[in-house]
């Protein structure tokens, strides 16, 4: 499959391009590469939309923002090459290593996650993921059942595996991040229930944890679903959007029976764990 690399010019760089890749996400943008002058962004070739593109509002927005693009077509051979010159290992909290089998090991760090560099969300360069991961690191997963929903690679699955979780679900509906998440569950010697498909396939699970690091308008139609396949005082985790989006968050978990208990803000993104009410 041939992808389509954006090669973005971003000024305000720091607040440009976090807008920018919010709305490149919603437009079915799958991986995101910062520059010193802006971000490389991807999409297979046969979902990019040029028009939907131009209309996005951070492109618009030109009182604010000054952002311009190259367009260039990426042949999937050359995917992994290109990856590999760009992806740097990650250290969260002086206790979890994210590598790639390139990267040498590091027995020091108590937690270590191997992550093969493709296509799928979730290597801990970004913001969201990051947080997640740092939430995780304070909670109590021993023997809890997690369900890990929009898993990208799989990588906070298998941290849950590794903290000593149980019965752990990783779903993702993108055919790529399901078949990337095999790929990392086996790298890492884990055992880990791979599903491709949305938050419809959770109607009759139940679990003690869940994890959603997706964006903000899939987790406002979803919070009634995890609400409901949590068992009592069960965790929420969610991360994915800006901190002006919090409250709308909060409103709609306090509507479905979940009371907020922590957050974490990092370039005004965020990770927000909730309890289920008994």
């Amino acid at each position: 499959m041939d992808y389509i690399e954006i090669d973005f010019k971003v000024n305000p760089l720091e607040e440009g391009s976090d807008i920018l890749i919010a709305q490149l996400s919603e437009l079915g943008f799958e991986s995101f590469v910062n520059t010193d002058i802006g971000i490389m962004a991807y999409i297979p070739a046969n979902l990019f939309d040029k028009q939907k593109l131009d209309n996005l509002q951070v492109l618009n927005d030109k009182q604010i923002f000054t952002i311009s693009y190259n367009i260039n077509n990426i042949p999937a051979q050359n995917w992994n090459a290109l990856w590999e010159s760009n992806f740097e290992a990650v250290v969260i909290a002086n206790r979890c290593y994210v590598r790639a089998p390139f990267h040498p090991q590091k027995p020091e760090y108590e937690f270590e996650l191997l992550i093969e560099p493709k296509m799928s969300f979730g290597t801990a360069h970004h913001e969201t993921t990051s947080l997640v991961i740092q939430l995780m690191l304070e909670m109590d997963l021993k023997e809890k059942t997690l369900l890990d929903m929009g898993c990208g690679t799989g990588i906070l699955a298998i941290l849950a595996y590794k903290k000593g979780a149980k019965d752990i679900v990783a779903i993702d509906n993108d055919d790529w991040a399901f078949e990337n998440t095999k790929e990392n569950i086996e790298k890492n010697n884990t055992i880990i229930k791979a599903m491709l498909g949305d938050a419809k396939l959770i109607a009759n699970m139940k679990f003690d944890v869940i994890i959603a690091n997706i964006n903000r308008n899939i987790l406002l139609n979803d919070i009634s679903s995890y609400a409901k396949s949590l068992n009592e005082n069960g965790i929420l985790v969610m991360s994915g959007f800006y901190e002006d989006d919090l409250p709308v968050i909060k409103k709609a978990s306090e509507e479905n029976g979940l009371s907020h208990n922590k957050h974490l803000v990092n370039n005004n993104w965020v990770a927000v764990s909730f309890k289920k009410k008994p």
